[in-house]
């Protein structure tokens, strides 16, 4: 179990960052990262903390690691990790989104499918099995970029003008794979400590050198990261933006310059068909998908605790109409805790170990998609103008004659000037600010376009179940009124 201290000395490792035209020295003091490097360095040190190891850690049977990569064989232990991933998640709101139990998840999910890869490969899955107890062993904070850049997406990765757009496979030798081109999304790549690679798009025959899977360091010669804009370098002090000034785990597409990867980190290479069953014929994709929405309960409670104090801030709570609203967002989140709750409840074992149900994962992910951006509107029409009638900076707070027009122009029933304008600053970067509105797409799209949720959901449901029920009343009547089977039943 790595430490604060740990965590940030393994970031000072010469790995290649550009933004704003520049490229990066330490990301644990460039202004803008620090603060994000900081707040993961909290993760860590939350997780390690004497305190917390009955709830953050577990027995691996050689010691205790971080209950992010427990592999749950019964479903006490599957609920007891996710209220380790609860724990972790409060301390951003679930604004993280990629926060280290994401792609810990989605590297567990796949280990607890190593037959799919022994039957595939046993060099491959050897590689796996060694990875994982690898990353567990070290604490390793993992990103992954699974998408292929956009360009032309009437055409596939190997139609592109340039064969070489998207990352993949342009030499082979005995000691492993070389990788050239790009790659997305790397959320929170800037401050992780290795990558995991691979492509979560459908292929087709003829794609094959875009067809592999593998993790490597994220100061790997010849890997550049090619930053968005940093939401945390323009947030300012923390009181005008406190999440975008912390938890703006950026997003950056990665460039393949000739990247050797090693065989021992190469769990995939030249299979289409493959890297669609690593996701979709072992837990993977429902493991890691599980945890996002144990993160996302978490965030939509954040959100309707905003909705409840914004009515409160404005002594509108009584209204009424306001109650039907707070209502409607209490019950919107009470569902999703619900679907967390029969996700585990309705899990199943798959060999040794306890995977959450597939369809109510995929359910809860169709029906968030939507739901997010509601909650945010009804924010919206909650706070009203409140959101924006603030002072320009806390600056502001520092100058007499400002301050004391503070003091009589940001009134509340609840709070004085300082603690409204506290509070209001909060929400609007929650729901207003760049970064929020970076998170309302991401909350969109993360999972998917929503043809492809809704399209897992139809693949996953019990459709013969559904149709038992319709032929069971067909069969109880004819032309001659009830049938007899339905006279004896």
């Amino acid at each position: 179990m790595r430490g604060a201290k740990e965590y940030l000395s393994g970031l000072k490792d010469g790995r290649t960052i550009y933004i704003n035209g520049a490229s990066v020295g330490d990301v644990t003091t460039h202004r803008a990262f620090r603060n994000l490097a900081g707040s993961m360095a909290g993760l860590f040190d939350f997780a390690s903390a004497p305190e917390n190891a009955e709830l953050m850690t577990f027995d691996t049977g050689e010691g205790l690691a971080n209950r992010i990569w427990q592999l749950p064989t019964s479903y006490a232990e599957l609920v007891t990790r996710r209220k380790a991933l609860e724990a972790w998640a409060s301390l951003h709101a679930g604004f993280m989104g990629r926060a280290p139990d994401h792609v810990a998840s989605c590297i567990s999910g796949l280990y607890m499918g190593l037959d799919v890869f022994r039957a595939h490969d046993p060099a491959r899955a050897g590689a796996l099995e060694s990875y994982y107890r690898y990353a567990r062993d070290k604490d390793l904070y993992l990103t992954y970029v699974i998408i292929n850049p956009q360009a032309d997406r009437s055409k596939g990765a190997v139609e592109q003008a340039d064969p070489f757009l998207t990352a993949g496979v342009v030499d082979r030798d005995a000691e492993g794979i070389t990788i050239r081109g790009a790659k997305m999304l790397a959320t929170g790549g800037v401050v992780a400590d290795e990558v995991f690679v691979t492509t979560i798009q459908p292929m087709r025959p003829g794609e094959e050198r875009y067809a592999m899977s593998f993790a490597i360091p994220m100061n790997t010669k010849g890997l550049k990261m090619l930053s968005r804009k940093s939401y945390e370098d323009a947030a300012g002090a923390v009181f005008d933006n406190p999440l975008s000034s912390r938890f703006d785990e950026n997003d950056s597409v990665l460039y393949f310059d000739d990247v050797k990867v090693p065989w021992d980190r190469v769990f995939i290479e030249g299979n289409v068909e493959m890297c669609q069953k690593q996701f979709h014929a072992t837990p993977c994709h429902v493991y890691q998908n599980y945890q996002a929405m144990v993160r996302l309960s978490v965030k939509l409670k954040f959100l309707t605790g905003l909705a409840h104090r914004v009515a409160d801030m404005n002594g509108v709570t009584q209204f009424p109409q306001v109650r039907e609203m707070l209502g409607q967002l209490a019950a919107e989140t009470g569902m999703v805790d619900a679907l967390v709750a029969a996700m585990e409840a309705k899990g199943r074992q798959v060999g040794p170990y306890f995977i959450p149900d597939r369809h109510t994962l995929y359910s809860a992910q169709v029906l968030t998609q939507q739901l997010y951006a509601h909650v945010i509107n009804t924010l919206r029409e909650l706070a009203g103008g409140g959101m924006i009638m603030l002072p320009s900076s806390v600056a502001d707070f520092d100058n007499p004659e400002i301050a004391a027009l503070i003091g009589k122009t940001q009134q509340s029933p609840k709070a004085n000037s300082h603690d409204r304008v506290k509070f209001y600053k909060l929400a609007w970067d929650a729901v207003g600010s760049e970064f929020g509105s970076r998170h309302q797409q991401y909350e969109m799209f993360y999972a998917g376009a929503t043809f492809v949720t809704k399209g897992h959901s139809y693949r996953t449901y019990d459709w013969s179940g559904a149709d038992r029920l319709v032929q069971a009343m067909l069969d109880s009547y004819d032309l001659n009124g009830v049938s007899t089977a339905s006279k004896a039943a």
